[in-house]
């Protein structure tokens, strides 16, 4: 599960930073290529939700490799050169639907394989090595497209599904459906049923309604992935604009990664206090760049963004941990469905903004409204967990 994740994380960025480059040079609009960028985001609206709940009826395992094997189809199918950007845009949406319940499956087995106090450390130590993914891959990306063209970035993508799928086919326990313990003591629910009561548990629990606030920050802080191609080219122009968007893409995953290893240093009390501070703290580094200050030193305020996200990890880790095994896949798929929602409806809304004014405004904009949202998550997490006190 472990490689498994490194491979198809590395080969999603790779194909980000393609899909942006190939919409950028046929269109030349900011605007369109944050559209095409949150469509990597939005179908979780629909998809987290509907199909997320195949994780706790069947076997993730088997759910896992269905979903890879038919996203290394779709990617594979976006390379052919001579399809039209509409349909493009469709087999990206459809991409999307099959990594909810294969994110969903994968997430609610973690716990299962790493019990108790092991899952937090395992969980850091996973989550490091996916933002290092992220690093490779968008680091990378500039380089691969300009060596092997769009076409070839998105067929590396799809080979990784391929070995993804081969992996947890020949690595991973076969494990029955969870939900098959609960048909012993309760009479099975229609999945719309289990569905509703998913989204039920996250809505009346304050506990879990402030961790996934806090989760939806990242709408606001995650707009440089959708704007850093247009922006490379507004702070430095000329035909290197591609290399540069794929150093300014891993300049946050790297910064993740560091801010994930100190977190994992801290006491777990702290790690809880910290979360709405560090939420706000990933949103205030996208202010500067209003100021244009260039490619490295947006480098390095990117990366100090990434750092303070790394505040997702105890989020994620509080929330799994506070859901039973047999309700885990529908609950993730409902803080999935808030978290991509919020990062594709942020993506879109930062190109809107850019389309009329430019990248580097929309960026800064959008950090602003950031902090005021991180500082109402930060503000509801406090009070669950007081409330939470005070009840023990």
């Amino acid at each position: 599960m472990f490689l498994a994740g490194v491979l198809s994380v590395a080969g999603d960025q790779l194909a980000r930073v393609a899909l942006s480059v190939l919409v950028f040079e046929r269109t030349e609009s900011a605007g369109l290529t944050a559209l095409t960028y949150a469509l990597t985001y939005v179908p979780d609206l629909v998809f987290g939700p509907l199909l997320a709940g195949f994780a706790d009826r069947y076997p993730r395992r088997r759910v896992m490799i269905i979903a890879d094997l038919a996203r290394a189809v779709l990617v594979a199918a976006m390379a052919l050169d001579a399809l039209p950007l509409w349909a493009v845009i469709v087999l990206l949406i459809a991409l999307q639907a099959f990594g909810s319940p294969f994110n969903a499956a994968r997430a609610a087995t973690l716990p299962v394989v790493l019990p108790g106090d092991h899952y937090v450390l395992g969980k850091a130590a996973n989550d490091m090595v996916v933002q290092f993914s992220q690093v490779l891959g968008f680091g990378t990306g500039g380089l691969a497209v300009l060596a092997v063209g769009t076409s070839g970035g998105l067929l590396l993508d799809s080979a990784t599904f391929l070995l993804s799928a081969a992996l947890i086919t020949f690595g991973v326990q076969r494990r029955p459906a969870p939900a098959a313990a609960q048909e012993s003591t309760e009479p099975r629910k229609s999945y719309f049923k289990d569905l509703a009561a998913g989204t039920s548990l996250v809505l009346r629990t304050p506990r879990l309604r402030a961790l996934v606030a806090l989760a939806t920050v990242a709408g606001f802080y995650v707009t440089v992935e959708g704007l850093a191609v247009p922006y490379a080219n507004e702070i430095g122009g000329g035909t290197e604009y591609t290399a540069a968007a794929g150093l300014l893409l891993a300049a946050s995953p790297a910064g993740a990664v560091l801010g994930m290893w100190l977190i994992t240093l801290w006491p777990p009390e702290r790690r809880m206090r910290l979360i709405g501070p560090l939420a706000v703290a990933a949103c205030v580094p996208l202010i500067f760049c209003a100021l244009k200050p260039g490619l490295l030193p947006t480098v390095g305020l990117w990366a100090l963004s990434g750092l303070a996200s790394a505040y997702h990890l105890p989020t994620s880790a509080a929330f799994v941990q506070a859901v039973p095994d047999h309700q885990r896949g529908q609950a993730f798929g409902v803080a999935s469905t808030a978290l991509k929602s919020s990062q594709g409806i942020g993506i879109l809304a930062a190109g809107l903004i850019a389309e009329s004014t430019s990248p580097s405004l929309a960026l800064a904009l959008m950090g602003a409204a950031g902090v005021l949202a991180a500082l109402v998550a930060g503000t509801a997490w406090t009070r669950a967990r007081r409330s939470e006190t005070a009840a023990e």
